[in-house]
């Protein structure tokens, strides 16, 4: 089946008034008049302006004319229309599009907020999609919504530090919320509100200088991280302990053969009571932090995991929850 091709709407619009301008000159010129006094019929008629007596003209300048003004007043009427469809069709899909978004955050839950779409915020968005961890970005700048669209976001626009736009990402339901805004100030104030809201959210924060990250620590943040101070120690382990910072990334980056994966035993945790060396499997245990804060290296098997425990294992990603061994 063929299908129709049809000009834009555009360029309808463009062309109709040339069309119509050029055809009334040719008409006028036909029927003898001078090159300027035919341009000035030819806008005095489509306008509708009209001219003060028609009794002069001979009957076939007056007939053009009529079938002009005619054409030039359908011509107004369809642009007219056109227009209208053109910003009624936007604004529903421009509805409709908000509408689905709408419905994308309602359905999350467990999720991260990402505040803002920067550099950084752009990092962390492929960190957890590579993850597989869902998350919804708020960014202030309406400009960032083409390529939120484009890289298949889940996003908010507005300002991540009113509370009626945390609200609408889905703080009561969220895991935690990240502040990658460039500014402290703004991550600050993002961050008390953020705690005001959700007691128990986990909040990692940006910090840009070095003095912030205790303002940030005051505002309710569970974690703070500068890029400038994350970026030199990095650069000195890469530079010291090379082989250590690879096993890292290639954990991180989720890898088949090899993966870090950090399991809390909560309240109820079926895993609560028992020792490291009943969990049984593959998967080596690196570290186990108290609940108290204490890290205990490299735990020996007879180990009683307790609750508020989180124990940090290494293996391949089939053998890194005990509990699927159940």
């Amino acid at each position: 089946m063929r299908t129709r091709s049809r000009l834009p709407r555009g360029v309808l619009v463009a062309i109709g008034p040339v069309v119509l301008v050029v055809a009334g000159v040719a008409g006028y010129l036909g029927f003898g008049y001078s090159p300027w006094m035919a341009v000035a019929m030819t806008l005095l008629t489509l306008t509708t302006v009209g001219f003060a007596s028609g009794s002069h003209l001979s009957t076939g300048v007056l007939v053009f004319t009529a079938g002009l003004a005619f054409l030039g007043v359908s011509l107004f009427v369809v642009i007219s229309g056109l227009a209208a469809t053109a910003i009624v069709e936007g604004r529903v899909g421009l509805f409709s599009r908000s509408r689905r978004m709408r419905r994308r955050i309602d359905d999350l839950r467990g999720h991260f907020i990402v505040c803002a779409y920067g550099r950084v915020g752009r990092a962390i968005a492929r960190e957890l999609e590579a993850e597989g961890v869902p998350f919804v970005v708020v960014d202030s700048k309406a400009e960032l919504e083409p390529d939120l669209d484009r890289d298949g976001q889940c996003y908010l626009i507005g300002d991540a530090s009113d509370e009626a736009v945390l609200r609408q990402a889905g703080i009561d339901r969220a895991q935690g919320l990240i502040c990658a805004v460039d500014s402290d100030a703004e991550n600050v104030f993002i961050t008390i509100v953020a705690r005001s809201l959700s007691p128990g959210l986990l909040i990692v924060a940006r910090a840009a200088r070095e003095q912030s990250a205790d303002r940030l620590y005051r505002a309710g943040a569970t974690h703070v991280v500068s890029p400038y101070v994350t970026s030199g120690r990095r650069m000195a382990n890469l530079a010291v302990r090379p082989h250590v910072v690879e096993f890292f990334d290639v954990a991180r980056a989720g890898q088949p053969e090899l993966r870090l994966e950090e399991l809390e035993i909560t309240e109820g945790s079926p895993l609560a009571g028992r020792t490291l060396q009943q969990l049984g499997g593959p998967a080596v245990p690196l570290l186990v932090r108290r609940g108290d804060g204490r890290l205990i290296a490299n735990p020996a098997r007879e180990l009683q995991l307790q609750a508020g425990d989180v124990l940090i294992i290494s293996g391949e990603a089939s053998d890194l929850n005990p509990l699927d061994r159940e």
